[in-house]
């Protein structure tokens, strides 16, 4: 549905929603180190704005920078204000405390199944995730009113029931949430939930019509079954993993999350019927937004179906108030109130994908429209305009969250297109009537199978063709180098159309570049000793034993990202997996690196903290058949001339810094002559520890692990009393941490010792023998 007018889309709005997002996205790392500091920033960005809005001479410039300055100011102070009633409370307090209590609290989400992508052995923990606010807390003798956001994690068999807005009651044990995840505190379930209060009517009915759903399509085919809920509510929990792992290789992904797609689908329907019903011009775009709002209680008012219907209603904007020329202020106004009623959005992928779609649509699909008008029929202008303005509108953050491109999206998109609109109103209509005519919504079923068919077929030869996905740099270079080609494409689209031998001759060279034909820097390179995997924000190191068999120190926080590492070094199995201590970014890829491969062993660290995570590794342990052990001080192993040694923890060190980084496992390995230092997440007090105990270490290290990923928490006199030839940190890129720290480079520097970054470089391989040891990086 593309507005046909060639009004130029209004601007005016965009600095304030530009300058709301920037301050979304630069307010939560500065209130995590210095709160007050960012409230007073935000509080002199609001007297700026009222200064200039109280100038004598207020020309439509000066407005629009004070716009644009209050909005900044009340995104800063709405960030510092949930900052402190999340952090500052009695429920914060317990889970820095890691305390044991009895909670009351109101359920906000549906439970999410936790499972790896590539499937694997985390099914086997049968765990969900779930949003809830607790009002009551019980512990240590007293008792708390409070009102505040919470994510538990809990086992799926006893708590997989339950609906938002349900009061439930729950002993928990409580740890810290991750920074910036914008809750109080973790909740760990220690058992089943007890009912306090019934969900709200609206959150039964809906609960009804999607069980209802789920039931009528039982019969379907696997696939087809997985995906007709997925279509309509986002609801994913039965498609199968090489299902799911086709739709992102063909860059189909967007359809099975509720977006602005599926409420756009969902309008155009009513529209239509409210067209047909006699209804007149005016009350046409009421009947679409009485449709957004059934199909937000249907979907479920979470966050990404919030954000899916504010792009409904600037849809419904768009097409009753002129076009893009209303719908572009109508997108920057709807991006400035859901900052302002959650800045947490500003650092959402989700929520970039969501607004960069519908600015696509707004602003791209007219005049794309217009010019394929010119050489096919307005409908095909149409069929290919929507999906390639949304798909190049989106490449940027596609890019910087995966680090590829799919090369078959766009045709991908237009071969589903004319299936995604019948199936969703389909699978809308079964869940309809489901509760009240069971045997013709088996029939609505069995219609809506040749669409989804349709659909899963695209997606399966997409996810085949050679070179479908394309690597490209990840984070924030790769995202701003699509960006500069994205607007580069914008620019010259006219020129090419007008000039077709041109336009024809620049695609057959970026197809030939993007192609296996293409050029490429050989990886990995023959004979790497030693491999640090590009992760994201965590470690995972891999040191080769024997052919197809390796030690894998740390698995990263992804399932997917070291799974894809080991299987670039062709490892079939791994002699042992150690894992230096138990926080996410060191342990829940597990699962990718099990994954159809035989394990000797897995060896932990001496405390089970944080327990959460300790549950889940020997759930995954448990599932695959493996020993986990304790690793000992001082113990030494020998594997295919591979030798390494525990170095640390000889203790545990409390109440100095985190106590799980400071048991980190600290190895010392040699490998063809190269002594590398493996120093997980080690911090001062630990560090200090470690420096008598590496005195003098003979042969001295080739290449060192710079401790916590580079962080401030560095002891000076390691570096000195190690001196290695070489460093390498693995860190994630663009990270909310300030890693690595600008001091621990410069120490670096300081000492002459090369570094390499996994942010930067991608993955790092140590090559060579002996005296002659290098790094080389993956990009």
């Amino acid at each position: 549905m593309i507005p046909r007018d060639r009004a130029r889309p209004d601007l005016r709005l965009v600095p304030s929603a530009v300058a709301a997002w920037v301050a979304a996205l630069t307010a939560a790392p500065i209130v995590l180190r210095a709160p007050v500091a960012a409230a007073l920033g935000g509080v002199a960005l609001l007297i700026v704005a009222l200064a200039l809005l109280s100038g004598p001479r207020r020309g439509p410039a000066r407005v629009a920078v004070a716009a644009a300055l209050a909005c900044a100011a009340a995104v800063v102070i709405g960030v510092v204000l949930r900052s402190v009633a999340t952090q500052s409370g009695v429920l914060a307090t317990l889970a820095r405390d890691r305390a044991v209590a009895t909670v009351e609290l109101v359920v906000t989400s549906d439970p999410t199944p936790l499972r790896p992508r590539k499937g694997g052995f985390g099914a086997a923990v049968d765990q969900v995730v779930l949003h809830g606010r607790v009002e009551v807390v019980d512990a240590r003798g007293h008792r708390w009113q409070t009102r505040v956001p919470v994510v538990i994690l809990a086992r799926a068999d006893q708590w997989r029931d339950l609906l938002p807005s349900q009061r439930i009651r729950a002993d928990v044990r409580l740890a810290p949430p991750r920074p910036g995840d914008g809750v109080a505190a973790l909740l760990v379930a220690r058992g089943p939930p007890s009912a306090v209060g019934p969900p709200s009517w609206l959150q039964r009915i809906a609960g009804g019509l999607r069980t209802g759903l789920r039931d009528a399509v039982a019969g379907l085919p696997a696939a087809e079954r997985g995906l007709l809920p997925g279509l309509v509510v986002g609801d994913t929990t039965e498609m199968p993993p090489a299902v799911v792992e086709d739709f992102r290789t063909a860059g189909l992904t967007h359809l099975v999350a509720v977006s602005g797609a599926n409420v756009a689908i969902v309008l155009t329907a009513a529209l239509l019927a409210a067209r047909w019903g006699g209804l007149r011009a005016r009350s046409v775009p009421a009947a679409g937004l009485l449709a957004v709002l059934g199909f937000l209680i249907l979907a479920r008012p979470e966050p990404s179906v919030l954000r899916a219907t504010v792009c409904g209603v600037v849809a419904v904007v768009a097409l009753g108030r002129g076009g893009r020329a209303a719908g572009v202020p109508a997108l920057c106004a709807a991006v400035v109130l859901l900052l302002l009623t959650d800045p947490g959005l500003g650092r959402s992928y989700g929520f970039a994908l969501t607004v960069l779609a519908t600015g696509g649509l707004l602003v791209l699909a007219p005049t794309w429209r217009r010019w394929l008008s010119r050489w096919c029929a307005p409908a095909w202008a149409d069929a290919i305009a929507v999906p390639a303005a949304a798909q190049l509108a989106c490449a940027p953050v596609l890019a910087m969250l995966s680090g590829t491109v799919s090369l078959v999206a766009v045709p991908a998109n237009l071969l589903v297109a004319p299936a995604v609109a019948p199936a969703t109103i389909l699978g809308v209509l079964i869940a309809l009537v489901a509760p009240i005519a069971p045997p013709v919504a088996h029939l609505l079923a069995l219609a809506a199978w040749a669409p989804t068919a349709w659909i899963v077929l695209v997606a399966r030869l997409g996810a085949q063709v050679p070179g479908a996905s394309a690597p490209w740099p990840e984070g924030v270079p790769g995202g701003l180098l699509l960006f500069g080609l994205v607007v580069s494409v914008w620019w010259v689209g006219p020129w090419l159309l007008r000039h077709r031998g041109a336009a024809a001759a620049l695609a057959t060279l970026v197809l030939l570049l993007a192609s296996p034909l293409g050029p490429r820097t050989p990886w990995p390179p023959a004979e790497a000793r030693a491999v640090f995997c590009d992760v994201g924000q965590g470690d995972a190191v891999v040191i080769p034993t024997t052919p197809g068999h390796a030690l894998l120190v740390d698995a990263g926080p992804d399932p997917d990202a070291v799974d894809d590492c080991l299987q670039d070094l062709g490892i079939q199995a791994l002699d042992a997996v150690v894992l230096s201590h138990l926080h996410a970014d060191h342990v829940e890829g597990l699962p990718g690196a099990l994954h159809g491969r035989t394990v000797g062993e897995i060896v932990v660290g001496p405390i089970d903290e944080p327990p959460e995570q300790a549950v889940r590794v020997q759930g995954w342990a448990a599932a695959a058949g493996i020993g986990v052990r304790r690793a000992e001080y001082g113990e030494r192993r020998e594997v295919g001339g591979v030798a390494w040694q525990v170095v640390w923890p000889s203790r545990v060190i409390r109440g100095d810094g985190s106590a799980p980084n400071n048991a980190s496992v600290v190895l010392v390995l040699d490998t063809a002559g190269i002594r590398i230092l493996l120093t997980g997440d080690v911090e001062i007090a630990a560090q200090a520890a470690l420096v008598p105990l590496l005195a003098g270490l003979d042969p001295p290290v080739d290449v060192f692990k710079v401790p916590h990923h580079g962080s401030r928490s560095q002891d000076p006199r390691l570096l000195p009393e190690v001196r290695p030839r070489l460093a390498v940190v693995s860190v994630g890129t663009g990270n909310t941490y300030g890693h690595p720290a600008p001091e621990t480079l410069a120490a670096l520097a300081t000492l002459g010792i090369p570094v390499l970054r996994t942010d930067l470089s991608g993955a790092v391989a140590v090559v060579g023998s002996g005296a002659d040891v290098r790094l080389v990086s993956q990009r």
